[in-house]
């Protein structure tokens, strides 16, 4: 196939690019920063410069690239999450999966693209009440956080956008793999603290999974929503302690959750108390998923990609 990744310098899309590649699959990967075209053509792919806001250039550079399926993973995530204003954090990767989107849907429909295949997340989105694992039939959040609102409607956005064309929605999990990984020296500073009990789930998955998850969506025409996370959704008084351990840090500090709602906000309690884990049992059976670390016991130990002391 011909695989057109908008984002392809992103967390997946460098992951992506060289398994695509390794299996006989031309790819054209774009990135916002001429700069970095140099990395793309070395992953193998065919780098393109362009603006996933600009609804022209996008238009134009997927008719000219002529491709058999456009991959959505436009993001905009560098630098430190602030919990209190999740939504000012996730400003641009918003507007990328809602514009950025459109732009995509509207150029793969004027070229004849036939499948269309977009970034999502599964975790906090997933409605945060009954059981503690969700899978794809579950609804998503009625009533988030205030300051995660705008970002929820985006995420709701774009799966009901994708699946309306009749396209494929991978809901990632939590990534790791990535040794310039924001989050780790945060645990290593001791900044990550347990709130209450650390009862919230987080459903991980490993970046080299998630790419060769979304490979297989790719070549099977995989339709509809998939979680693609770990076999193991876990509280946070269980990964918490034990990334630290991993990371070579002191155990995280605790605190009562009126502590951390002053100090992080409504959103950081609400991850680190109710938010549930995630099933990955379609994506198991349905595209033969087959993952390298199932469990992020084995891959916070030995998949961290030199992220440790």
């Amino acid at each position: 196939m011909h695989v057109y990744i908008a984002g392809g310098t992103g967390a997946i899309g460098t992951r992506l690019i060289p398994q695509l590649v390794e299996r006989g699959h031309m790819v054209t990967a774009t990135t916002t920063n001429p700069a970095k075209t140099a990395g793309l053509e070395k992953l193998g792919a065919n780098p393109v410069v362009v603006d996933g806001l600009d609804s022209a250039a996008v238009g134009e550079s997927v008719a000219r690239a002529e491709p058999d399926v456009v991959v959505h993973q436009m993001t905009s995530l560098a630098g430190r999450l602030d919990p209190k204003h999740f939504d000012r954090s996730f400003a641009v990767t918003n507007r990328l999966r809602t514009e950025g989107l459109d732009h995509l849907l509207a150029a793969a429909h004027a070229s004849g693209v036939p499948h269309v295949v977009a970034q999502s997340f599964t975790g906090w989105p997933n409605i945060r009440s009954g059981g503690w694992v969700k899978d794809e039939e579950d609804p998503l959040d009625p009533e988030p956080p205030q300051a995660q609102r705008e970002s929820l409607a985006a995420i709701r956005y774009l799966e009901e956008n994708v699946r309306k064309a009749d396209g494929t929605v991978l809901r990632y999990g939590g990534f790791y793999g990535d040794a310039d990984n924001p989050m780790l020296p945060v645990v290593r500073k001791r900044r990550f603290p347990l709130v209450g009990g650390g009862t919230g789930y987080m459903s991980w998955v490993h970046l080299d999974d998630a790419a060769s998850a979304t490979v297989l969506a790719l070549e099977q025409q995989a339709r509809g929503v998939f979680n693609i996370v770990d076999d193991e959704p876990a509280p946070a008084s269980e990964w918490l302690p034990y990334l630290a351990e991993c990371v070579g840090a002191k155990p995280p500090l605790q605190l009562p959750v009126w502590m951390a709602r002053l100090a992080a906000g409504d959103v950081a309690v609400s991850m680190l108390t109710r938010t549930r884990g995630s099933s990955n049992a379609r994506a198991k059976r349905e595209l033969g998923w087959e993952l390298r670390w199932p469990s992020w016991r084995q891959g916070f130990r030995r998949g961290l990609a030199g992220a440790g002391r």
